[in-house]
């Protein structure tokens, strides 16, 4: 059983870290950026609405650090990282951010695409349910009904993998959409369990939502949360683009890691979600803890090969795809920013 506590901060445990990595960034972000020629334009398709947890993306008309790389970013928002994957893959986007579930089942379908930035390397995801429903294993979820983000989220991913834990399929459950406020329906009663992420569960509990029993899907599988994906094609012709773009969104998440309150702030500016400047910040702190790379020393945006392959195995083991994917073929780590 996995009780949440909300007094508890998950972030504290890489406090350390985070701190090494806020005052490199802080030597590096010192003076105003400046912007550099235009080498082009980046149509970015999100999993999610303008929210607080991506502030280093939507203060770019502030922090202006993708300009700063004569990259001309515009987000596009979404409603799940295999929404995401559809935007680029329709033309309407160049890039991904998305989550590993959607990224293998789209190349389980045959789609030409690679992994370019691990963005979260940490297993945000869980299933969260009030204590008074008594579910406390993935097996007490058989018969519920679970909320999910939208049916091409990695909420539903995740929770496959947790359902897969105790033996049950997708239609031993009733998956319920509720959109991204996915706790008002969990309190209602509208629903059991929610599948959900540590930022989601973080204003849930801020809003009252009491006592609750937590299952954490890293304690199951522990992989990325969300990477940048783009098209084979796109990497072959706009690799010096994409590796500016990348130099812009590393200094854009070192900068939040080393100025989370200004970056709360900010986050009231441009986030849907941002009025409440308290949490905010927590939110934003969380998200940075979630964004170190997975092995202490390397730089923001490396990836864990081997993990990231365990979490292919197991979404095939889950019946989810039904191609053997080898996950060195389809990740460049070339263009990671090393410094």
């Amino acid at each position: 059983m996995h009780t949440s506590k909300p007094n508890q901060s998950p972030y504290l445990s890489r406090r350390s870290v985070l701190a090494a990595t806020a005052g490199l960034a802080g030597l590096a972000l010192t003076s105003r950026l400046r912007a550099a020629p235009i080498r082009g334009k980046i149509r970015l398709a999100g999993w999610s609405k303008p929210i607080s947890e991506i502030t280093n993306i939507l203060a770019e008309p502030d922090k202006g650090f993708f300009k700063a790389q004569g990259v001309d970013l515009t987000y596009l928002p979404g409603t799940g990282g295999g929404d995401a994957i559809r935007n680029m893959l329709s033309g309407q986007a160049d890039m991904a951010f998305t989550d590993p579930g959607s990224f293998f089942m789209a190349l389980d379908k045959g789609e030409k695409l690679v992994a370019i930035y691990d963005i979260y390397p940490q297993n945000v995801f869980n299933v969260v349910s009030l204590k008074s429903k008594g579910i406390r294993e993935p097996a007490d979820l058989k018969g519920k009904k679970i909320g999910v983000y939208s049916l091409s989220s990695g909420t539903r991913q995740n929770l496959l993998v947790m359902l897969h834990q105790a033996g049950l399929k997708e239609s031993d459950v009733s998956i319920v959409v509720t959109g991204l406020l996915n706790f008002a329906p969990l309190i209602q009663g509208q629903i059991d369990a929610t599948a959900a992420t540590d930022t989601g569960l973080a204003v849930g509990l801020r809003k009252g939502m009491g006592g609750v029993n937590v299952m954490q899907v890293r304690d199951y599988l522990n992989i990325s949360s969300d990477m940048f994906v783009v098209r084979q094609d796109t990497l072959k012709e706009t690799k010096d683009l994409l590796r500016a773009f990348l130099r812009g969104y590393r200094d854009s998440a070192a900068w939040m890691i080393a100025s989370p309150e200004e970056a709360a702030t900010l986050a009231g500016k441009y986030a849907i979600d941002g009025t409440q400047r308290d949490i905010n910040l927590e939110v934003i702190r969380l998200r940075n803890a979630s964004a170190q790379p997975a092995q202490t020393g390397n730089p923001l945006g490396s990836f864990d090969l081997a993990a990231l392959q365990k979490g292919a195995d197991a979404y095939r083991a889950l019946g989810m795809m039904q191609k053997q994917i080898k996950v060195s073929d389809v990740v460049d780590t070339t263009l990671i920013p090393k410094a």
